[in-house]
């Protein structure tokens, strides 16, 4: 198994759509792709994932310990031919002064050579002294070569190829036109989810097609270091399926790293997916986890499920035990306002949401659990992020809260997490790793509250 970094020199080069691309192009050659996302982030998994027909694992930093994301690229490509870790941003961009949660630690970490993607609107010549920064900045970072990206006319392609020829020892492995890749729709959040694109197979098939004619497939494979990496320890047996935990995903709901998902199960849960855009009721379960996503863009469909909502309501008035992640927490609330309209929502959050022009939070928090935490860690502060342009007001002053923030926004500066009866809803969103097992907690609290249901 081979293994590449994808990166680009600043944010919005383009890195994705050609990450997508190689991933599609290397999957119709007949390759086993797996491909990594440098996180947080929940929707470049999803495209990479569709692309490559397997689950993407997101690298995190801010939540994982290193020899955890080491683990998490040898144990997730095992099988695979060829392993693609996209960045985020640019290459030593980070919160970090010294770089150490950056893309190039990230790369040099997973003993990855990278691609850099360069978007070369406007740039001629002075391609050259930004690709000579790059390297010198920090030589134990490899780059294997530039992609370049959002090329107009022969002309400039010409004079790019010659100012790097001249003045950088860096392999050109592509070039790629400036109205080459398919628009695909970009919010607060970035880019559109596939569930919300109708032609994605389109899509894809396009990008594979453009890297495939723009990108020399051979040569990006051959910088590939095939070196292993050390195996993870094996994973204890999963326990036995004794609990079912319904999860919405559809096109409002779908932010849901793929171990999280996989940390449930191996907790305990029998994972059922329902759509709450069209199924009349909640599926037969014993807890319930709604994810973040876009609820805005879906709120009149959402709201003009009324089956549903009424349905959940009740059970979780009833007390079933459940989980909601900001877009799932808007979901929950009793109304939500987006552009000049008001949808119902559930009802069973006493608050109301609004969004807004700008974030209300946004970026890396870590949270401390209060006396109240229903399903509690038992440990020490928590990293996780948040990302939302919403709010949640007038929310009832005697509502209790399953976390503090320490650092971030959450639902109102102070605290996140509010608690109503078994649910647990906020902005913030966890990620299972060894220093944080919400997923093992969580079913733990769903078994512990049905043998106290059944018993009453």
């Amino acid at each position: 198994m081979g293994r590449l970094f994808i990166s680009a020199l600043h944010k919005s080069s383009g890195k994705t759509m050609i990450s997508v691309g190689l991933a599609a192009a290397f999957r119709a050659r007949g390759l086993a792709v797996q491909t990594f996302k440098k996180g947080p982030d929940y929707i470049d998994p999803m495209w990479l994932a569709h692309a490559s027909g397997r689950a993407c694992a997101n690298l995190d930093f801010n939540t994982q310990e290193p020899d955890e994301i080491v683990a998490s690229v040898a144990k997730n490509a095992q099988g695979a031919d060829v392993a693609l870790i996209e960045g985020n941003k640019g290459l030593h961009d980070g919160v970090a002064t010294d770089g150490r949660d950056s893309s190039a630690a990230l790369a040099k970490l997973t003993r990855a050579p990278v691609v850099l993607v360069v978007d070369t609107l406007g740039m001629t010549r002075g391609v050259a002294p930004m690709l000579m920064g790059f390297r010198a900045f920090d030589p134990d970072v490899r780059i294997a070569g530039v992609i370049l990206n959002k090329v107009g006319a022969a002309r400039q392609e010409t004079k790019l190829r010659q100012a790097i020829e001249a003045y950088c020892d860096m392999p050109i492995l592509g070039v790629v036109g400036r109205d080459a890749a398919p628009a695909v729709e970009e919010r607060h959040l970035g880019l559109a989810t596939p569930a919300e694109c109708g032609r994605l197979d389109a899509i894809i098939a396009h990008l594979a097609d453009v890297v495939s004619k723009g990108v020399d497939l051979d040569r990006v494979l051959a910088a590939a270091d095939i070196s292993p990496l050390p195996m993870p320890t094996p994973l204890s047996a999963a326990a036995p399926a004794d609990i079912t935990v319904a999860i919405a995903r559809d096109a409002a709901f779908g932010f849901y790293y793929a171990d999280d998902l996989e940390a449930l199960e191996r907790a305990g849960a029998r994972l059922v997916f329902f759509d709450a855009l069209k199924d009349p009721l909640l599926p037969d379960c014993d807890g319930l986890f709604i994810g973040g996503g876009f609820p805005e863009t879906q709120a009149e469909a959402l709201s003009a499920n009324a089956s549903l909502r009424a349905d959940i309501a009740r059970a979780l008035a009833d007390g079933l035990p459940a989980y909601a992640e900001c877009g799932g927490l808007m979901y929950l609330a009793r109304s939500l306002s987006w552009r000049g309209r008001t949808f119902d929502m559930v009802g069973a959050v006493p608050g109301d949401v609004a969004m807004h022009e700008r974030p209300q939070g946004r970026g890396l928090v870590v949270v401390e659990e209060t006396a109240d935490a229903p399903w509690p860690a038992g440990a020490g502060p928590i990293s996780a992020h948040e990302f939302h342009y919403a709010s949640l007001e007038n929310v009832d002053p005697q509502a209790r809260y399953a976390w503090t923030m320490r650092r971030g926004h959450g639902i109102d500066g102070a605290r996140d997490g509010i608690i109503v009866g078994n649910l647990v809803a906020g902005f913030t969103h966890f990620r299972d790793t060894s220093r944080n097992r919400w997923a093992q907690r969580f079913a733990a609290f769903v078994r512990a509250r049905r043998r106290a249901s059944r018993a009453a």
